[in-house]
């Protein structure tokens, strides 16, 4: 069975490209605090998310709608209204992560499909279990926190499907729980849906060199010819006694393309791509460089290599933990 590749889309041009490109499935969200990509001049008004389902639909492809912050106390009906609003689109399932809103879902639209957002960091199959009890959970995105290994052991007790990230961004945080970055800029990922808030990011020349702040606080320091990264926290370089370095790695991004016919030894069932900030002509590249290299292992046929180095942050690349590198 073909693994199904999982795209971003952050408006209705890279939807259509994505969907042009051969991608199974497209996940996108709502213009709001919903969801957890919440940044200016990107994602879906009520009408762009119907008008974008049924042009995938119309083209064999299916749509997610991601509503996986966590709401507000005293303002449910925001993230009420966005689920009822994706089951009236005709989404084909929603991603969520907090266990009221996945309680809502499951008892006012229970024939809409719940996929567990890797916003909840369910890392283990007791916990993955227990959402599929207790909330008809059919699909998590595991954490990035995982080797291959662990997951083939997850997918042995428990029957929900498993979706991996395979390439994009690389958070290195427990996913969702970026205390650093709400500590930094007073906006949480969890309840904001921004991470390193770009409002929040500065940069200042001085001799020679660039620095990179957030909230105020100096993230990265680069030559004159170096690359300078987005200020994340989790990716930044800090000193501590007479030592300087990042805490895990340097600013890379994720490409597990090598690894994916373990991947599908392992049990998984869909690969997920991340970027819903990126451009409609990456998305497209991405989408049909990992649908080739899918068709090509359903069909015994070797995978295309070395498909992706120059989409990538850097053009430097990791498998994070699936390798356990830095763990």
């Amino acid at each position: 069975m073909v693994m199904e590749i999982v795209c971003p889309a952050g408006t209705p041009a890279a939807l259509r490209a994505a969907v042009r490109a051969g991608a199974h499935t497209i996940y996108c969200g709502f213009a709001d605090e919903t969801n957890a990509r919440n940044f200016p001049g990107l994602n879906f008004d009520r009408t762009e998310m119907r008008e974008g389902v049924a042009f995938a639909h119309g083209h064999g492809s299916k749509v997610l709608v991601a509503i996986n912050t966590y709401p507000r106390a005293g303002s449910e009906h925001i993230w009420h209204s966005a689920v009822s609003d994706a089951a009236s689109a005709g989404a084909d399932a929603v991603i969520l992560a907090d266990p009221g809103l996945l309680d809502y879902a499951a008892r006012h639209h229970p024939q809409l499909r719940r996929h567990l957002s890797v916003q909840a960091a369910a890392a283990n199959a007791d916990v993955i279990n227990f959402y599929a009890q207790s909330f008809g959970v059919k699909r998590v995105v595991l954490p990035r926190v995982l080797s291959v290994a662990e997951i083939v052991a997850i997918n042995a007790q428990t029957e929900v499907e498993t979706e991996v990230f395979v390439f994009g961004g690389l958070c290195v945080m427990a996913e969702g729980r970026c205390s650093l970055s709400s500590y930094a800029t007073g906006r949480s990922p969890n309840m904001n849906g921004v991470c390193s808030p770009a409002s929040h990011v500065e940069y200042h020349e001085s001799n020679g060199t660039l620095d990179a702040r957030l909230g105020g606080y100096a993230i990265h320091r680069v030559g004159k010819d170096e690359p300078a990264p987005y200020p994340t926290l989790c990716k930044g370089c800090f000193s501590a006694g007479e030592k300087s370095g990042h805490l895990f790695e340097d600013p890379v991004s994720l490409n597990a393309e090598q690894l994916i016919p373990q991947l599908q030894k392992a049990g998984v069932t869909a690969l997920k791509i991340e970027g819903r900030q990126r451009s409609r002509s990456y998305v497209a590249q991405v989408v049909r460089n990992f649908r080739a290299a899918v068709d090509a292992l359903d069909a015994g046929l070797p995978m295309p290599q070395g498909m992706l180095a120059r989409l990538s942050e850097g053009q430097a690349v990791t498998t994070g933990a699936y390798k356990k590198t830095w763990r």
